[in-house]
């Protein structure tokens, strides 16, 4: 009877254990660059993550990013400027769509 009871209570445990952990999925920030030749490469940046994706035909996604607040910046190239947007909000599973960034030169 002890020894069932032990077995019971160890399960148990192990079973608690499993449950406490919560799997966070990872979001993105994609949107495109006008004019869709004008740039090469999009990052964000936060606190403790730098993350890149190229631009392909004027749009990006950059993947695998953890929730929290990002700056984004657009690498151009010349004669074209580098373009930046702050605050931008990464949710847990989600794709954040910053739309259109029209370059300047």
């Amino acid at each position: 009877m002890k020894k069932a009871r032990l077995t019971l209570a160890a399960l148990s445990i192990v079973a608690a254990g499993l449950f406490a952990f919560n799997v966070i999925t990872n979001g993105s920030v994609k949107g495109t660059v006008n004019p869709p030749d004008a740039a090469v490469r999009a990052w964000a940046i936060s606190g403790t993550d730098t993350l890149k994706a190229d631009i392909a035909n004027g749009a990006f996604e950059i993947t695998d990013a953890k929730p929290g607040t990002y700056k984004v910046i657009i690498e151009a190239n010349a004669p074209y400027k580098n373009a930046s947007k702050d605050g931008v909000e990464v949710k847990e599973g989600e794709a954040t769509d910053l739309g259109e960034i029209k370059l300047e030169q």
